[in-house]
This record gives C-alpha cells, structure tokens and sequence, in this order.
C-alpha cells in the first residue's frame, strides 16, 4: 500500500496548499509571485476544474472546450495517499437497467429480458488512470520540380540567393495547435533555373522509335513506310469468290506511312513538349502533425476493456502542461501519479530528422469505470459503464442474442 507524503499531523489548510498545480493554468497563479506561501481555500481549487487551458505558445491556438462535472462529482485528494480519486458514481438499479436497456435497444437482434428481470449481483468500481503526450512537430522537405520552359521571366539567382529551407517564413501557412495533420508546398523564392532539355538535347522532337528503331543514335530517316496489315502489302483484297478489290486502307498501294510521325521521321519529345528547355525550381513541402502516445492505468475489473474506449470516455483532467518540452507532473500526495506521469513521458514519438517540435502537451485524467455482475438461475454477465458519459461496454457475452449472422448488427460490437 503507498504510503503518504504527508504527515498525520498536517494542518487542514497546508494540506490544500500543495495542489497549487490545480490552479497553475489561471492568469491570477501566474501574476502572483507569493503564490507558494498563499493559502488556497477549499472552494478555490473546486473551482480551478473550470480554469481554461493555458495560453499558447505559439500562435494561433487551437481552444476545445471541455465539459467538466460538477465539483460535487469530483473527489478531491486527500491526506491518507489515495488522493485524486472520484468518489463512486451514485448509479441506483433503476439508473442501471435503463442505460442497460437504452444500449441494448440498438441491437435489432438483441431481447431486453435480461436487462429488465435479472438481478444486479455486484456493482465496482474500476477507475482508469489515462495519460496522453501529444507533440507537434513541423517537418520541412525540399524537393525539385522540373517542368516545360515555355518563355518569359524567371525568378532565378539574378534575382537574389535562395533562403535556406528553415529560412521560409511560413507564418501565414500556420495551423492551430496539435491538428492532426496538415501539408502545404511552398515555391522558394530565387531557386529557377531554366536548363536545355537532355532527351533531345534543346531541339524539341526525337526520333520516331517507331519507323527509325534500327537507326543509329542521333540520325533518322524521312519518308518510312509501313506494310498495309489489311492486304498484307498486295494492295488488293482477295474474295471468296475469287474476286480482287482495292484495298481501301492503302489505296492498293499495299504501303501506309508511319501511324506515330506520318514519315516524318520526328515526334515531339514530350520531356520539354516541344519547347526545348526546362523550367527546374526547388519546392518547400512543408508537414505539420500530431505525433500522440497514449498510456492506460487500469485496475484488474476493467483490463478487458480497449484502451480505445478509455481514451474517448469523459473524466476527469488531473493536470494539462503545455511546454516546449513537458516534464512529468508532480503531485504532492502521489507517487503512483508522478511515477505514471513519468511513464508517459518516457514514451515521447521519435521526432524525424527533418522535423522541430513546435510544442508539447501533456495531460492525465482519471476516468470513472463502473463494473456491474447480473446473474439468474446460475448465469451470469458482466458490462461496463464508462466515464461521466455514461457509456456501455460489453465485452462477448449477452444472454439474450438471436443473431444468426444474417444482419448486420455484429457490426455494434466493434469498438
């Protein structure tokens, strides 16, 4: 069992005075300097689950509002150890077998006797810890594109050098804080070149490779024909009857000029189409992204609950840094929480060479879990009710299922 930080004897107000994380956030802890030898009364730091986020670093900043409980909902830390945990979801059996009910009514092929007859065993609580790092990073990338050069001005070295790839000032093409993903591509200025095109050499057409495939490099011949392949070269159509008649592809010339360059012996060189030269300039591919490791604290009732389904549910915020690069929290009263803030923190994304963090943030919260046992006649079945949403998960098994594959409502199962 963890032993507490603080001792017995700790006076009712210093003990409130170490969770001044809990209002770290809020414009009046950052302007107060005294702050660490302040006294913080109870109805404050009820207060602070309402405080906002804290303020960008960098601009702009992307705000999601978060609908917190109510302050009677939460269960405030305390001096035995076991602080930051909620205090158990009043859920009665009325309350039960209606989210029950109402989860199992979007199953067309699902009964709710079950739900409705059999008794409530055992009702635990289970809640899960969950702790995010989300870094965000910009990832820049040069590339070169080459395109026909059809004439007029280009923005080449006469016209000054070419920044440096991390020189761009990208701050119009800047997006909120922690999108998901976002790409944009930005011309560098200065870095056009116009250049003779190598696949004909500046002259715009090439050899036909269909009548001049056995010339030599560099020459070509006019004037190629082909073999009609509708008379075999005669010039005349052969009938059943022994008949002849012109041959109306070749005109009974049994000959038709080259399909590809009309015996000219030259096609456009579709390099440069025509034009000779190409147009070469450096392009900015510019990433910003998400890079987030999540990481679940749960307690043996919900280990068969997904991850995924903790990391979507509703709870309460513990603590929310925001920094260059985040540090694990600290909580006065609890090693489990600094050491499960450290483990987060160990699993900080691989930056790629070609990237800079922007910014980090860093939150953990606690999400309420309630286990509820039904059981009849030797029975039994267990679910979930997950976060201050009150969402149902169940596993596999349901007593009441006729589904025999043939409708799609296995599809609910999927999380």
């Amino acid at each position: 069992m963890e032993k507490p930080l603080l001792s017995d004897k700790t006076k009712e107000s210093e003990r409130w005075d170490s969770y001044q994380y809990l209002q770290r956030n809020s414009s009046s802890a950052r302007n107060n300097v005294s702050f660490a030898g302040a006294g913080v009364t109870v109805e404050e730091v009820r207060s602070a689950s309402a405080v906002s986020d804290p303020p960008p670093l960098y601009p702009p900043v992307l705000t999601t509002p978060v609908s917190l409980p109510t302050p009677e909902a939460i269960g405030y830390p305390s001096a035995s150890g076991a602080g930051h945990e909620l205090q158990r979801q009043v859920l009665d059996e009325i309350e039960i077998r209606e989210l029950l009910i109402d989860h199992i009514g979007h199953r067309c092929c699902w009964g709710s006797r079950p739900a409705r007859t059999w008794k409530i065993r055992a009702v635990e609580d289970c809640n899960v810890y969950v702790g995010t790092l989300d870094t965000f990073i910009e990832e820049r990338e040069a590339l070169t594109q080459t395109v026909p050069f059809t004439g007029g001005n280009f923005n080449g070295k006469k016209h000054g050098s070419a920044p440096e790839l991390w020189q761009l000032d990208l701050r119009s093409q800047f997006p909120t804080l922690f999108v998901p993903y976002k790409e944009t591509q930005v011309p560098i200025p200065h870095s056009e070149t116009v250049d003779k095109c190598t696949g004909c050499t500046g002259r715009g057409e090439v050899v036909c490779p269909t009548c001049n495939a056995d010339g030599e490099p560099g020459f070509y011949k006019e004037n190629q024909v082909m073999k009609c392949s509708a008379c075999y070269g005669r010039g005349l159509i052969a009938h059943k009857d022994g008949s002849d008649t012109i041959c109306a592809d070749c005109n009974g010339e049994g000959k038709l000029p080259c399909p590809n360059c009309q015996s000219c012996g030259l096609i456009k060189c579709q390099t440069c189409n025509g034009t000779g030269s190409l147009l070469t300039s450096s392009i900015a591919v510019v990433r910003w992204k998400t890079m987030s490791k999540r990481k679940v604290s749960a307690t043996r009732g919900a280990g068969s609950v997904p991850e995924e389904v903790f990391h979507r549910a509703e709870g309460v915020q513990l603590c929310n840094t925001q920094a260059y690069q985040c540090t694990p929290a600290y909580f006065a009263d609890s090693y489990f929480l600094n050491k499960f803030s450290s483990e987060v923190i160990s699993l900080r994304a691989e930056v790629p060479p070609t990237a800079n963090v922007v910014c980090e943030r860093h939150a953990i919260s606690v999400v309420p879990v309630t286990r509820v046992t039904m059981e009849d006649r030797g029975k039994a079945f267990n679910f979930y009710i997950i976060g201050f949403g009150k969402e149902i998960y169940m596993k596999d098994y349901y007593p009441a299922r006729f589904c025999w594959g043939l409708c799609p409502c296995l599809e609910w199962l999927k999380v």
